[in-house]
């Protein structure tokens, strides 16, 4: 069946008609692409990306490098390095019961797929998921953000030069365009971006039942111990936080600290601060900006917000319109209903809250939505270990932040309102993957016996045969 009902569909019926033949191809013809967009990654295109992404929020190179490129480079090669693997049957056992056959798991690609990315690491989160998808030998269709024009614009000469179109293609343009890509069946749907908008792109893939993964964010709590070391902490937490200036889905949104160590946090946290990006942070190459004005102004209202509410500003609370710049601001002393502790920041801003008893962290951590990561800085195993028992969470990283994203033997994703489903090496695989059950009978089995004529004599071997499945 074609589908004729928006601009898009010619590009997805193209796909559609090829996903067999790709769906087919060995895994070295698979290899040769993934080699070849590694090529472009880190050679023909690296300082174009460079480029364009300081163009659209002031990326460091060295960020660009460490948070795009090479992160999606290390995808290729752990890919690469398994594929033939994860493709074989997967063996598993037969009961007695079938004596005579035998059962494997066979990973088919899904189809068509398509890929919403997001702004605030357009290459990685593009790429990334790409990867998988190649891997599991899928054609797709790639919709990255509008917000980051001009690296947008260099994936796609990137993806037009590597890959033939009706295998992988990139559309450009406004939420206009993923409105009308979302009305067409893909047989998989691969979005990270906010929960609201995941709610959508779930309402749309439903109405065609495709599968989804939704990569999504809320807020990651940062716990620290007074058993914690405290300068070690912050050395994390400070790049963690930063990065990117905040815009990621994984950055510490908010510290619970014991309140014994609030002051030594502080103060620890403002050198930290300085030794990173100097005395005067709106001239530091390390740092960038917020992506754009809607984005500056919401987290400026977060900020507002908590000096209405009588908040203490640790540090910075200093911004700049003209160049979307908001310097590295640490707030205490602010209430529950402040916007800060009610939405996803997303930027450079760090609330803390200071508790004194492990249950008040944990009954305040799961009052809220689950996170996607939650960190916790601790020397007390019993500590860590109560948290982690006690608390949900899509992933946790102790005594160090983000790290965990960049670990491909582990599964990255949220549960419920961060996420659905899983990302990188095997799991991202599985994920663009059906698992195909298939049983083979080679030899006439016992089972034979239970078909009908039904009699009294059958009703006994049945009863029998039970214990043996």
């Amino acid at each position: 069946m074609n589908y004729s009902n928006n601009t898009y569909a010619a590009l997805f019926n193209s796909q559609k008609d090829n996903q067999f033949q790709v769906g087919n191809s060995k895994y070295k013809v698979r290899i040769q692409k993934l080699k070849a967009l590694k090529l472009a990654l880190e050679k023909t295109y690296r300082y174009d990306i460079i480029e364009a992404l300081h163009k659209d929020f002031k990326k460091p190179k060295v960020e660009t490098d460490l948070t795009e490129i090479y992160l999606v480079v290390k995808e290729i090669k752990h890919t690469i390095s398994n594929l033939k693997s994860w493709l074989k049957h997967q063996r598993v056992e037969t009961p007695i019961a079938l004596f005579g056959t035998s059962s494997y798991i066979k990973y088919e690609p899904k189809g068509v797929c398509l890929i919403i990315s997001p702004w605030n690491y357009p290459v990685n989160l593009t790429f990334g998921p790409l990867v998988s998808a190649i891997a599991a030998g899928n054609t797709v269709i790639l919709k990255p953000s509008e917000m980051t024009p001009n690296t947008s614009a260099v994936m796609a000469k990137i993806v037009n030069n590597v890959f033939d179109r009706n295998e992988v293609a990139l559309v450009e343009g406004e939420v206009e365009v993923s409105q009308e890509l979302l009305k067409l069946p893909f047989n998989h749907i691969f979005f990270t971006g906010s929960p609201t908008v995941g709610k959508i792109v779930m309402s749309a893939a439903a109405k065609h039942l495709s599968s989804v993964t939704l990569e999504l964010g809320g807020k990651s709590p940062t716990i620290i111990h007074e058993s914690a070391t405290i300068n070690a902490a912050i050395k994390n937490i400070v790049w963690g936080k930063f990065l990117n200036n905040g815009q990621t889905c994984i950055a510490p949104d908010y510290v619970l600290i014991h309140e014994s160590i609030k002051n030594e946090f502080i103060n620890a946290f403002t050198l930290k601060v300085s030794e990173y990006y100097s005395e005067n942070p709106k001239a530091s190459e390390s740092y960038s900006r917020v992506v754009n004005k809607k984005h500056f102004e919401r987290l400026v209202s977060y900020i507002e917000d908590a000096k209405s509410k009588n908040a203490t500003i640790e540090l910075g609370g200093d911004y700049d319109v003209t160049s979307n710049y908001i310097a590295p601001t640490l707030i205490s002393d602010i209430p529950d209903d402040a916007l800060l502790f009610e939405e996803e920041i997303f930027g450079p801003i760090l609330p803390i809250k200071t508790y004194t008893s492990v249950d008040a962290v944990v009954n305040y951590i799961n009052s809220k939505e689950k996170p996607l990561a939650l960190y916790v800085y601790a020397k007390r195993e019993n500590f860590i270990k109560y948290l982690i028992n006690n608390t949900r969470a899509g992933s946790t990283c102790v005594n160090s932040n983000a790290l965990q994203y960049s670990n491909h033997h582990l599964p990255f994703g949220g549960s419920n309102n961060s996420g659905i489903g899983k990302a990188h090496g095997f799991f991202g695989f599985q994920e663009f993957s059906n698992a195909r059950s298939v049983l083979k009978r080679h030899l006439p089995g016992p089972f034979y016996l239970l078909f009908p004529p039904y009699t009294k004599y059958k009703e006994k071997i049945a009863k029998a045969t039970i214990k043996w499945f």
